[in-house]
Order: C-alpha cells, then sequence, then structure tokens
C-alpha cells in the first residue's frame, strides 16, 4: 500500500513563511507528475503546484512568486515552501503522486493523481 505522508504543517502570522514535506518513498523518481493541493472548509481541494518528472514547475495564480515546489529524489521527498503567507492560504494540505503528464506539463485534476497523502494543516491568522 502506497504511503505518502505530510508534515511541516502549523499555524503563522500572515507574512510568515512554512516549509511541507511530503514523504514518497519510490514516487518522486518514478512519477511523471506530483503536486500540492489544498481543500479549505467549504471549498473545493484545488491544486497548488505541480512537478514534473524532469523538474518542471507550474503555480496556480494565486501562490506565485510566493510558493515554491521541489523535490529531492536521493531523500524520497516532495517539498512546498511557502512565503509571505495570507489568511487566504488557510487549508488542508496534500501531495499527491503518479500524476498523468502532457510531457512538460502536469494534469491539475484530482483524477489524475493516483496516491494522496492524509494532508496536513496550514492555518495562518491576520
Amino acid at each position: 500500500q502506497v504511503q505518502l505522508a505530510e508534515s511541516g504543517g502549523g499555524s503563522v502570522q500572515a507574512g510568515g513563511s512554512l516549509r511541507l514535506s511530503c514523504a514518497a518513498p519510490g514516487y518522486t523518481a518514478s512519477s511523471d507528475c506530483m503536486g500540492w493541493f489544498r481543500q479549505a472548509p467549504g471549498k473545493e481541494r484545488e491544486g497548488v503546484a505541480t512537478l514534473t518528472r524532469r523538474g518542471t514547475a507550474s503555480y496556480a495564480d494565486s501562490v506565485k512568486g510566493r510558493f515554491t515546489i521541489s523535490k529531492d529524489n536521493a531523500k524520497n521527498t516532495l517539498s512546498l515552501q511557502m512565503n509571505s503567507l495570507k489568511p487566504e492560504d488557510t487549508a488542508m494540505y496534500y501531495c499527491a503522486a503518479l500524476g498523468s503528464s502532457g510531457g512538460s506539463w502536469c494534469t491539475w485534476t484530482i483524477t489524475g493523481y493516483q496516491y494522496w497523502g492524509q494532508g496536513t494543516q496550514v492555518t495562518v491568522s491576520s
């Protein structure tokens, strides 16, 4: 059974930073795509950032310039560096693996990823 485990969430004030990590044994190197998604209370899960196998990153407009997705194949870890956090970034954050790819891009659809973690909560106060 594939297990993805997120960590690094917490509570910060607006303008602060957090770094999320996702332990994904065997999947950081083999996945065509990996991604971070988030879901706020009462809202649908949405894509935050995706990363192709070759390292091409894409971001939601709402986080461009503030968040950075990266991976370490040797450590089997997917990360999300989040800077200049805003209250609207408050959500449960999920990592996803084995996503569909169009070559140089990753799918942003939830159904396009086969495996998900349990999530880590990020709360940003104003």
